[in-house]
């Protein structure tokens, strides 16, 4: 029997919040039952105080609502199939969010790490790439997923402080299987060269609406945010599994990653010295491939980078161009093609503009946005210099309608349009084996740096009009070994990072106001 003051007007699926109001649950902020010091939650027999600021959003009455990153929320129960998520695909700047779910059924993702523990007790402190990460409360039966802004530590205290309302259970075992991350396995060839139409959704997508757009959209594309710290959505749908069926069902898929932005954030901010966005440019780099791997997407896979628009160019080119370029070198290290997805007014505009200084170290397929309804890649459309011969054969995407809903198959998403030409890539071989959990010694200066007046010596065979030869069993189009140490049977805890000993640092400059999308 639940104590009386417990007892809401209705029942709340599996999850009964006090004193929470009824409108808090489905989305919408609550007016009464906090205090200054916070919200007292009860589900499945834990009891938790969570920030008074908080909205709590209950998925079983609410099976539609976002799991947004960018608000501070308590979500609980299984996700459903987010189909209130918007346009946001960049967060600025993330949130601290918590979202609870009963362990049976909690699906296995493979792009954060889960680790095994129980509330009360001090749980192990990792840290996660996309600044998520997954605790198997055994005792409670309960997931638990945490999302941070800068540092996990303040909601990893809620989690700590939570108490049970019931006798401990004996601890079971850590849920590796099904629960935890994906098994090994052979790796997905994921991409095959393709020219047509793609879209982007905030979140994956379930199953029954990829089948229902596969049968009925003209789409043969799907871009999919595989992490990143400035990641917008949460993607309880992304598994190893979900992409083995796209890929079988014929999709073309596209990995994106949302890293730093040239934006001024604590939390998902680039820096605006080249030297240090050289730095984070190689770790965003070793984070996707993990993530990757994890996923089970075969090497030679095209990771893309999503770096929205800015309009201070004198700020942040150099920084922007320090960003990609690494992370191209290094996907290339680690046997992933690299792309980038900029906007057509700034992120390519730097790229075209510093090209010949490192050729062999641009994207190997540049994606730009520019909505003028255009289903091509023109230079026009992709903000190029008429005429050049930058990205081409078959290295071009083209995003040019953003932010619009879309019905194939009676089912609605909040979609971005592309038109993609993109061939098959063959990253550039690694002069050594590399691993994504260690980072290796930054060039000696960045593309960016450069004097325009005596551009950077490439590398002999690294013409930029043509993929450079890819190192022996690394195909896109076989599955490859993936890297050394990033087993997808173990992605509990973080890589280690191995600082990049960077260039003398350039002062760096306050960065303006946060840019709109596109």
């Amino acid at each position: 029997m639940l104590p009386s003051h417990m007892m809401l007007s209705c029942l709340l699926g599996a999850a009964l919040l006090a004193p929470v109001p009824l409108g808090a649950a489905d989305g919408r902020t609550g007016t009464g039952g906090g205090t200054a010091d916070g919200r007292t939650v009860d589900y499945r027999g834990l009891r938790l105080t969570v920030p008074a600021d908080w909205r709590v959003v209950d998925l079983d009455r609410n099976p539609d609502a976002c799991l947004r990153l960018d608000l501070p929320t308590l979500y609980l129960g299984h996700a459903g199939a987010q189909g209130e998520c918007g346009a946001a695909r960049a967060a600025a700047p993330r949130s601290d969010t918590l979202h609870l779910e009963p362990l049976d059924g909690a699906p296995p993702r493979a792009d954060i790490p889960t680790v095994g523990g129980d509330e009360g007790d001090p749980l192990p402190k990792v840290r996660g790439d996309s600044n998520e990460i997954r605790y198997a409360l055994r005792r409670a039966g309960v997931m638990a997923t945490v999302s941070y802004a800068s540092t996990p530590e303040a909601v990893r205290g809620v989690l700590t402080r939570a108490r049970s309302l019931a006798p401990p259970a004996a601890p079971g075992p850590v849920p590796v299987d099904p629960v935890g991350v994906v098994g090994g396995g052979s790796r997905t060839t994921v991409q095959t060269p393709f020219t047509g139409e793609g879209f982007d959704a905030c979140t994956a997508p379930t199953q029954r609406t990829m089948n229902a757009w596969r049968a009925d959209s003209p789409f043969g594309a799907v871009g999919v945010y595989i992490g990143g710290r400035a990641r917008a959505c949460a993607q309880p749908q992304l598994t190893a599994g979900w992409v083995s069926r796209q890929a079988e069902a014929g999709w073309h898929l596209m990995p994106i990653w949302v890293g730093p932005q040239p934006w001024n954030s604590s939390s998902t901010g680039l820096s605006t010295d080249p030297s240090e966005a050289n730095e984070q440019g190689r770790a965003e780099a070793e984070g996707a491939a993990h993530a990757a791997a994890a996923l089970g997407m075969a090497e030679g896979t095209v990771l893309y980078n999503d770096l929205e628009n800015y309009t201070d160019r004198a700020t942040w080119d150099a920084p922007v161009v320090a960003y990609l370029t690494a992370w191209t070198t290094r996907l290339h290290e680690l046997g992933y093609g690299a792309a980038a997805y900029v906007a057509a007014s700034s992120g390519a505009k730097a790229l075209s503009a510093h090209y010949d200084q490192a050729p062999e170290a641009m994207p190997d397929v540049l994606w730009v946005a520019r909505w003028n309804g255009a289903a091509s890649v023109t230079d026009a459309d992709l903000g190029l210099p008429a005429g050049t011969a930058r990205w081409t054969g078959g290295r071009r995407a083209h995003q040019f309608r953003g932010d619009h809903d879309a019905t194939y198959g009676d089912v609605t998403l909040n979609i971005d349009r592309s038109w993609l030409d993109v061939g098959a890539q063959t990253p550039a071989p690694a002069k050594a084996p590399k691993t994504p959990g260690k980072t290796q010694k930054a060039p000696a200066k960045s593309p960016a740096k450069a004097s325009a007046k005596s551009p950077a010596k490439a590398p002999a065979k690294a013409s930029p009009n043509s993929p450079a030869k890819a190192p022996a069993k690394a195909s896109p189009n076989s599955p490859a070994k993936a890297p050394a140490k990033a087993s997808p049977n173990s992605p509990a805890k973080a890589p280690a990072r191995t600082p990049v000993k960077a260039p003398a640092k350039t002062p760096g400059v306050v960065p303006a106001k946060t840019p709109a999308r596109v």
